[in-house]
């Protein structure tokens, strides 16, 4: 989804990261565009925090699906690779409905993120990002109901797994 601060200033991105067990918002952060670049750095950062999930349930966006793969190639992305290196799943949804809850967060986020945004003053993507994760607790309270299952499936980082040289861009 595409933001604006102000109303016509720069255009920017949210990313959003939420636990498909309990609508809980687990990260949000504000970047100029979705790209490979944005989604490695907002992942580790997710990572860093929380862990790392079993998978990731995502769009088909670029950063996690070559659309255009050859006969030659394996269709993986950078982003993809990286997933693979620290034993992360990527399913990328077919279709918005598919990946309902985050598109009602959207949804939600388009609407009263935006006022509260507002109403702080916030008119650029280091103030968003500032300001997220007090806006992401508020509405946690609000919204995340407690998952059916009450064990964590998330693991902590292993030894081995180093997120600043495998959340990178890799030429082959």
């Amino acid at each position: 989804k595409h933001w604006w601060f102000e109303d016509r200033g720069p255009q920017c991105t949210l990313l959003v990261y939420i636990d498909d067990a309990t609508s809980e918002l687990m990260h949000l952060k504000m970047v100029e565009s979705e790209s490979a670049f944005s989604y490695m750095d907002a992942t580790r950062e997710y990572i860093e925090r929380h862990g790392k999930p079993v998978a990731f349930y995502s769009d088909k966006h670029s950063a996690f699906r070559n659309n255009r793969a050859s006969a030659n190639g394996d269709g993986m992305t950078h982003f993809g690779r990286a997933m693979e290196a620290l034993n992360i799943e990527i399913i990328c949804a077919n279709s918005p409905q598919a990946k309902g809850r985050v598109e009602r967060a959207n949804a939600t986020l388009q609407d009263r993120l935006v006022k509260a945004m507002r109403l702080e003053g916030i008119s650029t993507i280091a103030d968003a990002n500032t300001f997220l994760p007090g806006y992401m607790e508020r509405h946690n309270v609000r919204v995340a109901k407690p998952a059916f299952e009450s064990r964590d499936l998330r693991r902590p980082l292993a030894p081995h797994d180093d997120l600043r040289t495998q959340l990178v861009w890799r030429e082959l």
